[in-house]
């Protein structure tokens, strides 16, 4: 017999959340967009619509709300499911708006990149729940509410919460391949060494991550933060699980591998999907607000190693080096196309 519906607060309408929430609304599940007013107000006037296996889709601005402010958005509840789908820096900030209302919010489930929002949020929202999640699809936004579907892989959903399988069981009916996974650290760590591959690097260069497997130096780079991570993983007794539509264990295999073998492996089998397309830390270096992600995953891997006794000197040149840029302590062009003026600051740290 199907469920019913999930009614679903969906906080943050980038190329995640609309993916998601959209797919979930397409099947008829209610769903309530939470965004900042000008993105709510393009959403409102336009709705949403959604590219998926070279199919178009258009949600009314009728069949959808989009709220500007929480007030409205608690308004429209009781939800059954909250996502986040926030980026991992704003989320100190939106546990502070939410405190507030913590009482009427419902479980959530994280779909955040890096490994430490789930405690966060249990930790200052309390004992409701909060269900660790994953997405190794690839989505692109065009516009506010406006996405395409680059390459359906899938999503994750962790055991251990009473709505983890009902809700695996409607984003699978909605067309996102859900799975279920009995260890939500395990599958956080697994998706954040995906997110490492050439992102801090190339945002650092301003190159692609093409040219950064191309580079010998730099692809040594990249192997050893990956061996660090795995090091940290290793020191919590986490392994290493495949995610949907993404061979994980092979490239935690091929890491582990000498560099003339390892790198055709994980060029063909990992790398494919990356090419000449900029990642999302060169997308946020470039952006303007100061802000990125890399604090949530190369400094995550530091500052678990350092709880660990695990040395991270890799990770952690990479995060302090991004986060300067990004912050203005040094210019853009600092490291722009000079792949060996990074290398040298790695050799004399190392």
């Amino acid at each position: 017999m199907k469920s019913p519906p999930l009614k679903v607060l969906v906080f943050g309408a980038g190329a995640i959340g609309t993916y998601i929430g959209g797919s979930l609304a397409l099947k008829g599940h209610p769903v309530v967009f939470m965004e900042r007013a000008d993105i709510a107000e393009a959403i409102r006037s336009r709705g949403l619509r959604l590219e998926i296996n070279r199919t178009s889709f258009h949600l009314e601005p009728s069949a959808i709300h989009c709220s500007s402010s929480l007030d409205e958005a608690i308004s429209h509840g009781p939800f059954d499911i909250a996502i986040f789908a926030l980026k991992s820096y704003d989320t100190p900030a939106a546990i502070q708006d939410l405190l507030p209302y913590h009482e009427h919010l419902p479980p959530i489930l994280c779909l955040q990149n890096g490994v430490e929002n789930e405690t966060a949020l249990a930790t200052a929202l309390g004992e409701r729940g909060v269900i660790a999640g994953t997405v190794t699809s690839a989505i692109g936004r065009r516009a506010a509410g406006d996405i395409l579907l680059e390459r359906l892989r899938g999503v994750g959903v962790a055991v251990g919460h009473p709505l983890s399988s009902r809700l695996a069981a409607a984003l699978d009916d909605a067309g996102l391949n859900a799975h279920l996974y009995p260890f939500a650290a395990a599958m956080k760590w697994s998706k954040m060494l995906t997110n490492l591959l050439a992102n801090a690097t190339s945002a650092i260069l301003n190159i692609t991550p093409a040219e950064v497997f191309a580079h010998p130096g730099l692809y040594r780079l990249e192997i050893e933060q990956l061996r660090e991570a795995l090091r940290v993983m290793a020191a919590q007794k986490l392994s290493v699980v495949d995610l949907p539509g993404t061979p994980v264990r092979l490239l935690a295999f091929g890491a582990r591998l000498p560099l003339s073998l390892s790198k055709p492996l994980i060029q063909q089998n990992v790398g494919k999907g990356l090419g000449a397309k900029m990642p999302s830390f060169h997308i946020d270096l470039h952006s303007g607000r100061g802000k990125s992600e890399v604090e949530y995953l190369n400094g995550a891997v530091v500052r678990f190693g350092e709880r660990l006794g695990v040395a991270a000197p890799v990770n952690r040149l990479l995060n302090e080096t991004l986060m300067a840029l990004t912050e203005g302590k040094l210019p853009l062009e600092t490291f722009s196309r000079n792949p060996e003026k990074l290398l040298q600051e790695n050799k004399e740290i190392g």
